[in-house]
């Protein structure tokens, strides 16, 4: 077992709690940085999704997993950046530009959707958004004129001067740029006031706001932070689908989008991770399934759905800290072996006594 002695408080902080947290993340990434010398270009293009759903759920972690804030319609916000994208590009406006334009009007209409919505909480909050992801794929599906309405919209090859970013290669490695940037930006923006305020947010309102702390503005700031970063992924995803139509971003994925950050674990970077690794390859696993069951099953409408549904309940009655969660009490287990107690990760009462006063 390794323990941390803190001599300072700039120690809380710090990206890196300890030198083996550096070397860990640092051979992850030369591991993946050396990846497509060894995987075909099917195995590439898998990993790239799961990048792109990395970079939504680090965006719906920051509202969901430290704010506290339930939402039902963040495939609106994936589908208005991948829309947005694709019509700036298709008006020759460059890649980087209109990405970035994309990502910011992502955040604006996030930010003003939090004005009505965040006058409501819990249950009602997560219908407010699901309203709004309907809204979205009606708004898609009639503005012809710039959607295209059902007959979908090309996505136009993406480029960065010179650079063709067509190949599997190139995509990849450009997703994973993204996805570490995203994740530096989240923990960055954790360490931050703005940052714990969200979590004294999601702990408890009523004490968050006896501090002083503006219970508004931080959701707001939340909801406009997580519809941005899940734009910046529905631009990028807009590559990898290279058709659009609005079906695409419908209650389905919306679910999914919850269901990545709930597996992988709320309140944690590493949960949005898992999430997006569980989610990337979950339906291939269910395509793999399909070939193994009857044909009366496999066949069967709504399969997918029916099952992203149960994983979710499963994990909500046996597993409520998700993957990463399930980690953490298998790396307890072995560092305090043989003395590790059943006990030590018992679930515990995690309301405060102010919030009895609702």
């Amino acid at each position: 077992m390794q323990f941390i002695r803190k001599t300072n408080y700039y120690q809380d902080i710090q990206l890196f709690k300890h030198g083996g947290q550096i070397f860990w993340y640092a051979t992850l990434l030369f591991f993946l940085l050396f990846t497509p010398l060894f995987l075909s270009e099917f195995y590439l293009g898998e990993l790239a999704l799961v990048f792109i759903y990395g970079i939504a759920g680090v965006g719906l972690m920051l509202l969901t997993g430290y704010t506290g804030q339930v939402s039902l319609g963040h495939a609106a916000f994936l589908g208005i950046g991948a829309y947005c994208h694709a019509y700036l590009l298709s008006h020759e406006v460059p890649f980087l530009i209109s990405l970035t334009l994309a990502t910011l009007f992502s955040a604006t209409v996030g930010g003003i959707l939090a004005i009505p919505a965040l006058r409501v909480t819990g249950i009602y909050l997560a219908v407010a958004t699901l309203a709004f992801s309907v809204i979205v794929e009606q708004i898609l599906t009639h503005w012809v004129s710039v959607t295209g309405g059902y007959r979908g919209m090309l996505v136009p090859a993406p480029s960065l001067g010179p650079i063709s970013l067509q190949s599997f290669e190139i995509f990849y490695y450009t997703c994973l740029t993204f996805l570490i940037l995203t994740i530096f930006i989240a923990l960055n923006l954790l360490r931050s006031p703005t940052g714990r305020a969200m979590t004294a947010v999601r702990d408890s309102e009523i004490s968050a706001e006896s501090m002083g702390i503006n219970l508004a503005q931080t959701k707001a700031i939340a909801f406009s932070l997580s519809s941005g970063l899940t734009g910046l992924a529905g631009g990028l995803l807009a590559h990898k689908i290279g058709y659009l139509a609005p079906d695409s971003f419908n209650l389905l994925m919306s679910i999914q989008l919850l269901l990545m950050v709930v597996v992988g674990g709320l309140g944690s970077l590493h949960g949005a991770v898992y999430g997006a690794i569980f989610i990337g390859f979950l339906p291939q696993a269910i395509a793999l399934l399909r070939d193994s069951l009857p044909g009366t099953v496999a066949h069967t409408p709504g399969l997918e759905p029916g099952i992203f549904g149960l994983i979710l309940v499963l994990v909500l009655i046996y597993e409520p800290l998700g993957i990463y969660g399930r980690w953490i009490k298998i790396r307890s287990f072995f560092e305090e072996f043989p003395l590790y107690r059943q006990a030590t990760h018992k679930r515990q009462r995690t309301f405060l006594k102010t919030e009895r006063l609702r």
